[in-house]
């Protein structure tokens, strides 16, 4: 089988991903700043990447932060991976990078350039928003008596194992270029999925959905973060809280 490196590997998305690969007979290198024997900060390279990427077939890109740095960190990356002669990188971005223009979105479309002109063999995969990042967002805004959404707007999250089992799938094969996104299941206003998860929490809070401004809003408004037409995902939000609440009732 081939060499593949797996950065972010320690993430929410890296760490289902390197078992996956390993299980299909591959060679893992998990990169992660924290991770040894392959400890790097993506945003400063050097001679720790370098002998990360040494000797590697594919390379998954899954390390990002909302906190900067991803477009420096991909150069990195991407330099590294010419010096070495990668055979494969394959990056996991957003549906709607190209429509709703948050800066943390238009970071992540400016890394699929940087990928895309590489002169590496490419492979991008967007998908909608995991389930995780929905719960996250939900136990912060339950913190006080009246959970405040944003009006009008939906969401289609998509499970996060399904994502690793696709790029996994990816990560074997050859460049593909830009595939097909990958999106949850279904298609549900923020206040279904926020009274989903206060039912399954046991927490109570009350729920308004306040307009709000601004492009970014819009966009998101009118769906540009939603790929309907590409409801490949299974898992539902409601069987994502099953099994996290079972797991936090075992803890």
């Amino acid at each position: 089988m081939t060499t593949i490196l797996v950065t972010g590997a320690t993430g929410t998305l890296g760490r289902l991903v390197a078992p996956r690969l390993l299980a299909d007979g591959h060679e893992v290198r998990a990169l992660s700043r924290h991770s040894r024997p392959y400890a790097v900060d993506l945003r400063e390279g050097g001679a720790g990447l370098d002998a990360a990427v040494a000797g590697v077939d594919t390379i998954v890109h899954c390390a990002t932060t909302p906190r900067g740095g991803d477009e420096q960190a991909a150069a990195n990356l991407i330099a590294a991976a010419q010096k070495a002669g990668v055979r494969h990188l394959l990056y996991i971005s957003i549906i709607g990078v190209d429509r709703v223009p948050l800066p943390y979105y238009r970071t992540k479309l400016a890394v699929e350039q940087l990928v895309e002109e590489s002169g590496l063999g490419w492979t991008v995969l967007r998908t909608t928003q995991f389930h995780d990042l929905l719960v996250q967002l939900f136990q912060m805004l339950a913190k006080v008596p009246v959970m405040v959404l944003p009006a009008g707007v939906g969401d289609q999250p998509v499970e996060v194992a399904e994502v690793a089992d696709r790029l996994a799938e990816l990560a074997a094969g050859a460049p593909a270029g830009r595939v097909d996104d990958m999106a949850g299941p279904e298609v549900r206003t923020l206040e279904s999925l926020a009274r989903a998860f206060l039912k399954a929490s046991g927490r109570r809070c009350a729920v308004a959905n306040v307009p709000l401004w601004g492009t970014a809003y819009r966009a998101f408004r009118e769906g540009g973060h939603l790929a309907p037409e590409r409801a490949v995902g299974k898992g539902t939000f409601e069987d994502y809280l099953a099994t996290r609440i079972r797991r936090q009732d075992r803890s």
